[in-house]
């Protein structure tokens, strides 16, 4: 595998706040947004099989940032609610048309991302050389970040 770097997770980042806003917010109103997810789920068929590649596209981005275990957890929880009721003949489809999964989804793969230390190296190497301590100390010392994650192992 190639070794990431910052600037990989950087537009990992990018790239989901576009899935966000193309899937929940092409046209917002105040707290509200409707998007492609929101358009395409009164569609039979078509409105699942957005739902499944923009949710199945996110959970992959989340997988290439290492975001933490329960990151994908609520990720997974959000993406298949919208997809569960997305099923459900008309009632389903106004319950999908107002729960913005894929936002949410995305919001909580940026969260792990900002509240990640990010390091070019492998945690072998920072372990080996004495950074990995300074590494820690930096996390324990801010209060937004929670983890630190090597980005060549």
């Amino acid at each position: 595998m190639a070794k990431r770097t910052i600037g990989d997770i950087e537009k990992i980042w990018s790239n989901v706040e576009g899935v966000k806003k193309l899937s929940d917010r092409v046209v917002g109103i105040g707290p509200f947004g409707l998007g492609m997810d929101s358009l395409l789920t009164w569609i039979p068929v078509v409105g699942t099989v957005y739902s499944v590649g923009a949710g199945g596209w996110l959970m992959t981005q989340a997988m290439r940032a290492s975001a933490s275990p329960a990151t994908l957890g609520r990720m997974a929880a959000y993406l298949g609610l919208d997809i569960v009721t997305g099923e459900v003949p008309l009632a389903g489809d106004i319950v999908d048309t107002l729960f913005p999964g894929h936002l949410m989804a995305a919001k909580a793969l940026q969260k792990d991302i900002e509240s990640t230390h990010w390091v070019e190296a492998s945690a072998s190497d920072a372990k080996a050389s004495g950074e990995h301590e300074r590494h820690l100390e930096t996390v324990r010392s801010d209060p937004k970040l929670r983890r630190v994650v090597y980005l060549h192992d």
